[in-house]
């Protein structure tokens, strides 16, 4: 099982600051040039979409602060997509034909991110996902690396956060409290299949029996149905799988007071706004995520939740609100590194050179000949994600133990043997 390695001295191995190193040095030739522009498209309707474009902007203006890449200025374009794939693509084309971007980030719908993709490939446009984890992203490139290559995924495949959260069950749910079966829930989407796939193969690894396997509708009000059928199975836990939806399935759990922990991937749950959002009733809810207010994964992480949560109200960023503040670092180590070129088949190969830690570990992207061809690589030593918990109105590390700084507690009406140890 994947087990975080402390990343207290990283920078000494790896340099996790090569961005910085460009910043406020004396000016290039392209310094008198216009600003770098990145374009960001994100669904600003949505609790985890709204991170993307603050995180970007935020991101921004701590490079430019510092006197941007060899000193030129990084100015963030922002589209809102209305979760919508057909708007997507029409903020995909105008930010790379009308307002001349020079790289894209872009949505945590895996709809929206496979339609804009092909732009991407026709347009030549340097193009990275925050937030969405369809396998099909990056098997695109992998299967046609030459149109594809300009495509990155810069979050966690659909595979590689099922096997998170299989880890996880393992060492907490069957290693402290001795669950045996579960029973998977996941919205109907593209990201959520692959995702369902790697689920029914890790889960029974980690010591889950999968009782069923039930997969609805997006539109779904109610459910009711959906929690009856649940607890006729009798399960030890929820494995879950939503992102489009978050709330009415969290509120509907806690009212109907189920009595079956919930874990697995909640998206919207990743964001502290998530306690208002559900009036409380995600307390003891468990879901996978990028990071966590004041949790250390590396020395930059705290520095930007609070960062953020002082531009926002309090509010903390999304999983994704993470992925596209290092991302907004990454591109810029990129373009620093070309010397200031923004050629997309320069920046191709720069970006395939990345090792950079970020907020959530150590960044580096899988190669060409790899079955993931441009995915953030996950494991030990590079990101793995963690998973936290709702406790009393706060999201509280439950795993890998090297950042925990809580421990599971689970509601009154919630029922589980009690814990080993």
């Amino acid at each position: 099982m994947s087990k975080r390695k402390t990343w207290r001295g990283m920078s000494t191995v790896v340099a996790t600051s090569t961005v910085m190193a460009g910043l406020g040095l004396s000016a290039t030739a392209h310094a008198a040039g216009e600003p770098i522009k990145i374009g960001v498209i994100s669904e600003e309707s949505a609790v985890a979409g709204a991170s993307i474009s603050k995180s970007a902007q935020l991101a921004a203006e701590e490079i430019n602060a510092k006197g941007g890449v060899d000193g030129r200025q990084i100015q963030i374009i922002a589209y809102d997509d209305h979760s919508s794939a057909s708007d997507g693509v029409r903020a995909f084309q105008r930010a790379a034909s009308q307002d001349k971007v020079v790289a894209i980030i872009g949505s945590y719908i895996s709809e929206v991110a496979l339609a804009m993709e092909p732009w991407s490939a026709r347009l030549k446009m340097p193009f990275i996902t925050p937030g969405a984890a369809s396998n099909d992203i990056s098997k695109r490139v992998h299967d046609d690396y030459n149109n594809y290559k300009y495509t990155f995924h810069g979050w966690m495949t659909s595979a590689f956060i099922a096997q998170s959260i299989c880890d996880f069950s393992h060492d907490v749910l069957v290693g402290e409290f001795k669950m045996k079966t579960t029973v998977v829930m996941s919205e109907d989407a593209a990201w959520t299949k692959p995702l369902d796939e790697r689920y029914l193969e890790c889960l029974p690894k980690a010591g889950l029996k999968v009782l069923d396997h039930i997969r609805f509708n997006p539109d779904t009000s109610d459910f009711t149905p959906i929690f009856n059928q649940i607890e006729a199975k009798h399960p030890d836990t929820i494995t879950t799988g939503i992102s489009h939806v978050g709330v009415q399935p969290t509120v509907q759990w806690h009212d109907q007071q189920v009595p079956i922990p919930m874990s697995g991937q909640s998206s919207q749950a990743t964001t502290t706004s998530f306690w208002k959002d559900t009036n409380g009733a995600t307390e003891g809810v468990i879901t996978a995520s990028a990071a966590a207010p004041g949790v250390a994964i590396t020395p930059k992480t705290v520095p930007f939740i609070e960062s953020y949560q002082k531009h926002n109200g309090g509010v903390s960023p999304a999983y994704d609100g993470f992925t596209s503040y290092d991302l907004v670092y990454i591109i810029a180590d990129a373009i620093h590194r070309n010397q200031g070129s923004t050629d997309p088949d320069k920046m191709v190969d720069a970006l395939e050179k990345t090792d950079y830690v970020g907020t959530i570990g150590r960044w580096q992207f899988y190669g060409k000949n790899d079955q993931f061809t441009h995915a953030l690589k996950y494991g030990e030593g590079y990101i793995t994600g963690i998973n936290l918990q709702w406790q009393n109105g706060k999201q509280v590390a439950i795993w890998p133990k090297s950042v925990a700084n809580g421990k599971v507690k689970f509601p009154a009406f919630v029922k589980v043997q009690a814990a080993a140890n």
